[in-house]
């Protein structure tokens, strides 16, 4: 069966990813973007796309309605942490908000479609070393406003599903990277600086915290398995959505350099250190795998080379 997928956030790194995974289903895809104009976006004909603040339920109920979708997924977010901190009403106005009227548009539809609510593993906030990979059952604790509005936002979607009878999936989505992601992302953001410094012949990085650990899942994968939780996923349950390897920023440092064919140097810039960083964060994917029989089909060291090749091809074409 094809479906008819919506989704807000459509024109940010994940949307474009998952638009070209459904695309090639054969599902039909509309969404939004914002506060790019849906022209500039260029994500093809075959998407519908509106300019549309998801913290207007006004503007958001009328698109999503006409378009009755049998599944929605929930990207549009402010999603990076530091911008967090220097934008809290925003973050949570749009997160929190954003996601009451996206929920609110979708208790008055009948039947309601199938929700996807992408959260973080953020939420869970600061793990010891010597502790386990993080399960779905165990406990939050948030460590900045990112992570609040998630969390916050999670207790919604539980709610909106046992009261409301909204089918929502709830998914802890670990750091991923991959082609087209922002600068702002540490991966990319010194994928960006090293294909940017190859065209000088070489030059200084500007790094922050390479010893905290992280879990690192490819994009392409990442989508693959928000697809999968939308056929098979439970509703009102919890999915980590991660490689369940942690590796060190150093190592994810020491990778991309190695791809590189300049020489590269590297400086601390502290305005790249966080407020709060959490030193270990990685997870356990069995309920995931368990549920829909996903696994991971791209290495790391491929990801960050299409990273890298992706930035590279940007520069070279002038963008």
């Amino acid at each position: 069966m094809n479906h008819r997928v919506f989704i807000t956030g459509a024109s940010g790194f994940v949307g474009r990813h998952l638009i070209q995974f459904l695309i090639r289903r054969g599902d039909s895809v509309a969404g939004t973007c914002f506060p790019e104009d849906p022209a500039s976006c260029q994500l093809g004909d075959n998407v519908l796309l509106e300019r549309v603040d998801i913290r207007s339920k006004d503007q958001l109920a009328p698109l999503i309605q006409d378009f009755s979708p049998h599944w929605v997924v929930h990207l549009a977010a402010i999603s990076n942490v530091r911008v967090s901190w220097e934008k809290r009403q925003e973050t949570v106005e749009v997160n929190l908000l954003g996601t009451l009227n996206l929920l609110e548009v979708l208790r008055e539809m009948t039947p309601p479609p199938r929700l996807l609510f992408v959260s973080s593993s953020d939420v869970y906030g600061i793990l010891e070393p010597t502790d386990h990979p993080l399960r779905e059952e165990d406990p939050i604790q948030v460590v900045n406003p990112y992570a609040f509005s998630k969390a916050s936002a999670e207790m919604l979607v539980r709610f909106y599903s046992q009261i409301e009878g909204v089918e929502g999936i709830i998914i802890r989505a670990f750091p991923h990277t991959g082609p087209g992601q922002s600068p702002l992302f540490v991966c990319s953001d010194w994928a960006y600086q090293i294909a940017s410094l190859e065209r000088k012949s070489g030059g200084l990085l500007n790094i922050g915290n390479l010893e905290i650990k992280r879990d690192f899942t490819d994009v392409r994968d990442v989508v693959r398995a928000y697809v999968a939780l939308l056929e098979k996923g439970q509703a009102g349950e919890v999915y980590n959505v991660c490689s369940g390897q942690p590796v060190s920023l150093q190592w994810i440092l020491d990778t991309l350099i190695s791809y590189s064919f300049s020489p590269i140097r590297i400086k601390v810039d502290p305005q790249r250190l966080r407020k709060a960083d959490i030193p270990l964060l990685y997870g356990d994917n069995t309920k995931l795998r368990t549920t829909t029989g996903w696994q991971p089909e791209y290495p790391l060291e491929q990801t960050l080379k299409d990273l890298l090749d992706y930035w590279r091809s940007q520069l070279k074409g002038g963008k």
